[in-house]
Formats: structure tokens, sequence, C-alpha cells
């Protein structure tokens, strides 16, 4: 079983996998299990925090016992898993500072659960020169082997932050040359998010429906792409927080205009990323919550030159690819295998992530 928790802070995704680490032989039951009006606000207030500050022992709690809330929810669906893969919930992420920090504690979560749980995925990559993100990569190698891919492609996940793994699945593994290359793109729903948050009390603009009868500003777009981020090679990554003057730069922009024009430099960081694909992808399938976004779907194909399509269209499921990709990477690290390289996180070589709980007998 894998769990998610992203910087969207909409609540957590579980969901079964059967695998060896290598190959997926098939997907199980999922759940979502939302955090609550009051959880969320706990949980923003931790947002750029280590853990030392005074805000983070309150939010850990609450991810940890909604975790294991989602967690039990699918048990009782189905009982079979052997290992729960645990990333617990990013409150701040600087991997050329002080390092990468997600709340929760893997143990707490083996003891409750009377399960195996690997956690601390990102910390080993940080520690050797890695960014720690994007982790899916190795998982989508394995979901375009899944789904029978015979070119390169490209998985876009729009969540908080945008991620993209361009993957040739003719390589045999996922560390092979050329195989993967992956990184953050930029902001994506956060900046949406919390613009509805701060100026009209929603949680989100449902579908982007009033985003899509906005207008974009380009000329703060052009500025937007200015950030030093996109003169940055990858692999490379980003914290929910690393594009603070965005705002400020749709201040004075109505709502529906504002909403369009974030959703315009989204989508304007995803075409600039793609220019670093080692050969262009035959097609890009979206995952995450952003693909729901309408406005959002529209400037992305727009500024792409190749087919965007919602990844549920090959028979994956985009709600829960993240989530899933925690099992499949959990599997990996109980096995010693590698769940990072390279031409992913930026790490001196392939290496394996992960710490691994066991609950403690009485």
């Amino acid at each position: 079983m894998g769990c998610m928790s992203g910087t969207s802070l909409d609540g957590v995704d579980a969901a079964l996998v059967e695998t060896d680490g290598d190959v997926i032989a098939g997907f199980g039951p999922t759940v979502f299990h939302p955090y609550s009006d009051a959880q969320r606000q706990t949980l923003r207030g931790a947002l750029g925090k280590w853990q030392d500050a005074p805000e983070v022992p309150a939010a850990a709690e609450i991810v940890e016992a909604v975790h294991l809330q989602a967690i039990t929810s699918l048990l009782q669906n189905d009982p079979r898993p052997v290992l729960v893969g645990f990333h617990g919930q990013t409150f701040a992420h600087d991997p050329q500072g002080k390092g990468t920090h997600q709340a929760g504690d893997g143990q707490t979560l083996a003891q409750s659960l009377g399960l195996v749980v690997v956690w601390d995925f990102r910390s080993a990559d940080v520690k050797l020169g890695g960014e720690g993100a994007p982790l899916a990569p190795f998982f989508h190698h394995a979901c375009a082997r899944f789904i029978e891919a015979d070119a390169p492609m490209v998985f876009l996940n729009l969540g908080g932050v945008g991620n993209v793994t361009w993957v040739d699945p003719s390589r045999p593994t996922p560390e092979a040359p050329d195989a993967c290359l992956a990184f953050d793109t930029g902001p994506a729903n956060a900046p949406l998010d919390d613009l509805m948050q701060e100026r009209l009390s929603r949680s989100r603009d449902e579908g982007g429906a009033l985003a899509l009868s906005g207008t974009p500003d380009e000329a703060v777009v052009d500025r937007f792409l200015s950030h030093r981020y996109f003169h940055r090679m990858p692999p490379k990554s980003l914290d929910r927080n690393d594009f603070p003057d965005l705002p400020a730069m749709v201040k004075d922009l109505s709502d529906a205009d504002a909403l369009r024009t974030l959703t315009a430099c989204a989508a304007a960081a995803v075409a600039r990323g793609m220019e670093h694909c080692p050969t262009p992808p035959t097609r890009v399938l979206v995952t995450g919550g952003g693909r729901h976004n309408a406005a959002l779907m529209d400037e992305i194909q727009t500024r792409l030159s190749v087919p965007v399509e919602d990844i549920d269209s090959t028979g994956l499921n985009g709600d829960m690819l993240e989530a899933q990709a925690f099992a499949y990477l959990a599997v990996r690290v109980a096995r010693g295998l590698t769940t990072s390289a390279p031409t992913t996180t930026g790490v001196a070589a392939a290496v394996g992530g992960g710490n691994i709980a066991t609950p403690k007998k009485d």
C-alpha cells in the first residue's frame, strides 16, 4: 500500500499495488480521506517550517492520524498488504540548504497498524547531493511498460507543484542511461488554490470554471518566466513556496483574470520544461488534481505541439498515481533496489532511499 499527502493539502490518498518493485502486476482498491477545514488550516500554518518549529508537532499529529484513518479504511476493503509506503507531508524542501522535511513518523504508524512501514524516502538522496524530488519517475517507467508504450513519452503531474518525467520504455530499467529524465516544472495548483482561499475563501477553482472566464496577462507570464529557476538545467526541484512574488504579480487583476494568468504561468512553465526532453515525446499523460482544471489543460495544450491527455484514458488512475508510486517504491526499498538516479534527482549515483519501520512487540 502506498500513501500520499500532497502540497495541495486536500487529503490523503491510499492505494494498493501488486508489484515486485520492477514489474507492475496489477492495481487494487484505493481510498481518499480528506482533511477537514480546521486540519487544513493547521497544516497550512506549518508550510515552510522545519522540524524544530512550534507549528510542526500539531501538524504532524494530523498527518499521522488522517493517514491512519485512510489506511484503516482501505484495509477493511482489502486486508492483504504486507508493506506500507508512507510519504508523509512535505512542509519544507531546500535540498541545497537545510534539506527536506516530510512530517509524520513511520515508526508510530507501523506500531498502530502492526505492519512494516517504509518512510523518509527523500533524505538519503538529498544527503548524497540529489534534489530529493521528484521520486515518482521509476514508477512512471514501470507504468509506461504496464500500458505497453512503445515510444518516448512524458508523465506530467499537476499537484501543488508541477513535475514531469520523460521516459523511454524501451530501456530495461529506470536507472539505465537515457531511460528517464525528471524535474519540477514550476508552480501548478498551489498558487491557484492560495488565491481562491485568500480572495474568495474557497479551497479551489472547481474545474477551472472561474479561470475559464478570465484572460491571461501575458506580460506577467513573461516576467514569471524570467525567474532564475527556469535557467537551471534539470534535474531540479522546487518547494511549494519558491515563487513568493507570484501573488503580488496578479494583485491588480480581477479574480478571473488573476486565476487565468496564474494558470497560464503554470502551463508556460510546463512548456519551458519540455525543451529539456532528450527527444520529443509522442504524448503527454497528465496526472494529479490539475488535470481536472479545464483552463489549465487548455493552456497546456495551447502551448505544446504534442497530444495532451488525461492519464485516465490509458486505464491508469490519475488521482492515485502518486500514492501508487510510493507503494511501488516501498517494495524497491524493502528489496534493496534503487529509487532515484542522476537523471531523476541529480544524485551522484543511483541510490536507494527510505527507512524501514517494523512494529515492536510488547
